[in-house]
């Protein structure tokens, strides 16, 4: 417990507030202060708009807090390398005498020594964090509105709605280790039983290099314009969206390896199951109707790597730079596609372009579905 009482305003915690503002902010900085927060803690989230969160986070994760240096000390791993790891998650880095980490924090550190002696390279261990820290980052924003939807209500105050808060993350919280836990299993499954290894690379003791995929990214028609006309949060509907409907048609062997605000990217070792979900996410979304902008997209198969969740190389460029001049609610491919599955799609010739960063002409073909008998 403090054990003598802050004057918040002089400590700058009530500055820019006045009527009721002023005095809801004034007694949950009381109610956490006299819980044990301390006053560096309550400037902190004060500063960075995140004094709601404080009694959920206590809950979550504990009331211990450390110092880097202090954790470094508890852990054996070197401060160095801790900065480094919470560079790789996404993190803030506070200052070295800030008593920010958690116990929860310090037990991930300890980790380490697991890795390491299981023979993982700490640059190994830094890439796949870059790797969980850009997903979980999403799902926290995701995870974070749940609560606030059970607890708002209108005319409720500061502290009601930092404690209902707290509150029913406490309820959910409980659920979360299992889900993530068995969602990540059954993705390591899936990744597994999807992945090719082929003799040669078994025998050579190595992890796959470059292999040849097929490649197609998706983008909604004028989102850059509808930027200027409508509302963010009506941009966000459209986004979530897009991932849902993209979700819905990557059925294996076809992935859906990522989002960017207006486009997706899915990718298939085999093309012809690539092009039957491409056609798929285009007729999904000229079904959603007038509200929701149509569809273009661009397909390339060749040689490519996969690193860190994602693919590098020549046909994830070709397929984005064929995207941007496909027209809308149309699926263009080169010909490396068109010839792996001419059999099975009409075809009409698009013309010989010249895309943006490619270095020679690309002849173009639009891909339809076989009309039925």
């Amino acid at each position: 417990m403090n054990s003598e009482p802050i004057d918040f305003a002089a400590e700058g915690l009530l500055d820019g507030l006045e009527g009721a503002q002023r005095s809801e902010r004034l007694a949950l900085l009381e109610d956490l202060a006299g819980e044990g927060v301390g006053l560096d803690d309550l400037r902190r989230s004060t500063a960075t708009g995140t004094l709601m969160f404080v009694p959920a986070d206590r809950l979550v994760v504990g009331i211990e807090r450390y110092t880097a240096e202090q954790v470094a000390e508890l852990s054996g791993v070197e401060p160095e390398y801790l900065v480094a790891v919470r560079r790789a998650m996404g993190l803030p880095i506070p200052d070295a005498d800030e008593a920010v980490y958690s116990s929860a924090d310090l037990e991930s550190a300890r980790m380490v020594h697991v890795a390491r002696d299981a023979g993982i390279s700490d640059e190994e261990v830094l890439d796949l964090l870059r790797v969980l820290g850009r997903g979980l980052s999403q799902a926290a924003e995701s995870l974070r509105a749940l609560p606030l939807k059970l607890v708002l209500k209108p005319g409720i105050s500061e502290g009601e709605l930092a404690h209902g808060y707290a509150q029913a993350t406490a309820q959910l919280y409980p659920l979360l280790d299992p889900l993530l836990s068995n969602l990540l299993a059954l993705h390591l499954r899936h990744a597994t039983e999807s992945e090719v290894v082929s003799a040669m690379e078994r025998s050579g003791g190595r992890l796959p290099g470059s292999r040849e995929v097929a490649v197609c990214f998706a983008d909604l028609v004028g989102f850059t314009r509808l930027g200027e006309e409508v509302a963010p949060a009506e941009l966000g509907r459209l986004a979530v969206r897009l991932e849902a409907l993209a979700s819905d048609v990557a059925e294996s062997p076809v992935r859906l390896v990522k989002t960017i605000g207006d486009a997706a990217m899915l990718t298939s070792a085999e093309p012809a199951p690539l092009l039957d979900a491409a056609l798929s996410l285009l007729d999904a979304a000229d079904a959603e109707g007038e509200d929701f902008p149509q569809l273009r997209a661009g397909a390339a198969f060749g040689p490519a790597l996969s690193r860190a969740g994602d693919w590098f190389g020549a046909p994830v460029n070709l397929a984005s730079r064929i995207t941007q001049i496909a027209r809308p609610a149309s699926l263009l491919v080169e010909p490396e596609i068109r010839d792996s599955a001419a059999e099975s799609y009409r075809w009409s010739y698009a013309g010989e372009r010249r895309l943006r960063g490619i270095r020679d002409p690309v002849r173009l073909f639009r891909a339809r579905r076989l009309q039925s008998a």
